[in-house]
């Protein structure tokens, strides 16, 4: 039982009525902004021209007949909407039980089952530093898989690792002009990203090592072995290290497959681009002409005859929808990146591929720093596990505070530390801008990360006082005002995963977690629960469970764990 499928009894009720399909009826329904309205309401405005009728004759109409759907007590005409209120004593009843007997299933309805989705999301470049710039994609990447397997989806993770281009000569090159072996093993990654910002620096004055760091790329696609052995290990130094970053996040993937993976798959494409007349010749580069569709040329081979970005996403392309059967192929790259995705679907739409329609970009907002751009080329960069660090000790520090006798204080201080920096950005809408600041990602009140955890660990509290294992809702309890608030909001469940599966947009279940948490807290402050009498407490103790239940599935699907004590 949840809302979306008493808003389709409704719809179905009066689509024939209203001459609307049930899809969209049910759409239509809203949640009135004042509950004393009632649970929800439809605007009869949209029906007037149509049926050519007044809108409160209309709403008058159709309240007879929606009185009659199973689970609706009341319908009323007021003002050209139709109110409806939800009969809550059975409603509460089946909520409540179904939260308690698979949450899963009052989350999703597995409208997924028999597709295939790949994510490539996180995707750092080798030999640079894994910097609180690469959050975003990493955190948002590995919430969507998650949310997208609980509406039955069976995804993919790919790290499509950085570790080709350009930039590998450049690094190469400063390494053997002012490089140590002894420094890079020391601190691989902060040393080779030391080198390649200072390969920048020296080139503003020198701009003839530009040219060196081509020749050493060019080298490399070439196979020479000194150049080889140089990527090679570059590549396993800069994976140790963001691989402890990964287990500080709890962030996993199916795949690292990096860019290089693709270098014999690229021949094919370009070949089949030529046969099918697409590609032409642009300044000694090799492109695909994309003027029809308002766009620049899309760079296949470059003058010098090495690829580019846009020859190794095709071949990642048909790599991904061939070898894993996908049917879906999503991007979490920054915003900045638009214009590179849009030019790589359109010439797979070109190419014959059908799955190119399938295609999106998961664009997000630009990651500041105390309101400042981060630049890795220009050495401005604050690293994530530093981040990670400095949250979980913040966190540690106020347990110590708060709760010094709490047992295993540095697994919980971990969870609530890293928690706090995910569900900081991840509350936020993707598209947004977000300003990383300590103040705001490490304040444990208001709408933050230990806010739901601490809401969790609060229910779990009531339920071991209570020493039940199995609860239940009491039929013949009927809730009040703030109970029902909190049991219509757990109904609404499978709505906030469809919608947040629908736009690619985890702050959807950030906002809905935030909600529940508020909604329950107000009944725990307003209602006893241990001590009230039956069937009020039996029923109360049910709600507790469902919502402990709820709001675990809710930071799961975030990627965040959920203490039972803090």
């Amino acid at each position: 039982m949840n809302v979306k499928s008493i808003k389709r009894a409704i719809a179905h009720a009066i689509a024939e009525v209203v001459v609307r399909p049930t899809d969209e009826v049910a759409r239509m329904l809203e949640y009135p902004p004042n509950p004393a309205l009632g649970d929800l309401a439809l605007p009869c405005f949209q029906f007037a021209r149509e049926m050519r009728k007044n809108p409160v004759q209309i709403a008058q109409d159709l309240a007879d007949r929606v009185r009659q759907v199973d689970g609706v007590e009341n319908a009323q005409a007021e003002k050209g909407f139709l109110n409806i209120r939800l009969a809550r004593t059975p409603f509460a009843e089946r909520v409540v039980g179904q939260a308690i007997a698979s949450v899963h299933d009052l989350f999703s309805q597995e409208r997924g089952r028999g597709r295939t989705a790949v994510i490539d999301y996180s995707s750092p470049n080798i030999a640079k530093p894994f910097g609180v710039g690469h959050l975003r994609s990493t955190i948002i990447g590995h919430a969507l898989k998650r949310m997208m397997r609980e509406d039955g989806w069976k995804v993919e993770g790919v790290n499509h690792l950085g570790d080709w281009g350009t930039q590998f000569g450049k690094v190469i090159a400063a390494y053997l002009k002012w490089g140590s072996e002894d420094e890079v093993r020391r601190d691989p990654v902060k040393e080779l990203f030391r080198l390649y910002v200072r390969f920048h620096q020296e080139a503003e004055s020198s701009p003839e090592l530009e040219d060196e760091g081509r020749l050493w790329f060019k080298k490399l696609e070439d196979g020479d072995p000194e150049a080889t052995r140089l990527w090679r290990w570059f590549i396993d130094e800069s994976l140790r290290a963001f691989k402890q970053v990964y287990d500080l996040l709890g962030v996993e993937f199916e795949h690292y497959i990096g860019e290089s993976f693709y270098n014999d798959k690229m021949d094919a494409i370009v070949q089949e681009l030529r046969a099918k007349g697409l590609l032409m010749e642009d300044q000694g580069a090799e492109v695909v002409d994309l003027s029809a569709y308002d766009m620049p040329p899309c760079i296949i081979v470059k003058s010098d005859g090495t690829s580019i970005y846009a020859t190794r996403d095709l071949a990642a392309a048909d790599y991904r929808h061939h070898a894993f059967g996908a049917d879906t192929l999503l991007y979490v790259v920054g915003a900045e990146q638009k214009l590179h995705f849009e030019q790589v679907f359109k010439v797979l739409e070109l190419m014959g591929r059908d799955y190119a329609k399938n295609c999106v970009h998961v664009q997000f907002g630009l990651m500041k720093f105390n309101g400042q751009r981060l630049s890795t080329r220009r050495g401005h960069v604050v690293y994530l596990e530093d981040v990670l660090q400095k949250a979980i000790e913040e966190a540690r520090a106020i347990i110590d505070e708060k709760n010094p006798g709490l047992e295993d204080k540095e697994a919980i201080a971990r969870q609530v530390g890293v928690g706090a920096v995910i569900f900081n950005d991840l509350k936020t809408y993707r598209v947004h801008e977000v300003d990383f600041r300590y103040e705001d990602v490490l304040n444990f009140d208001g709408e933050t990360g230990p806010y739901v955890q601490y809401t969790h660990a609060r229910a779990s509290s009531v339920l071991r006082k209570a020493e039940a294992d199995q609860v239940a809702w009491d039929p013949s309890y009927a809730p009040d005002d703030a109970e029902w608030a909190l049991i219509f909001l757990l109904a609404q469940a499978n709505e906030s995963l469809e919608r947040a599966v629908d736009t690619y947009d985890p702050s959807v279940i950030a906002r809905y977690a935030l909600q529940l948490c508020h909604a329950f807290n107000r009944f725990y402050h307003d209602h006893p629960i241990l001590q009230a009498d039956e069937p009020a407490r039996r029923s109360r103790l049910a709600l507790t469970r469902a919502v402990r239940d709820a709001l675990a599935k809710s930071l799961y699907l975030l990627g965040i764990e959920a203490p039972e004590e803090m």
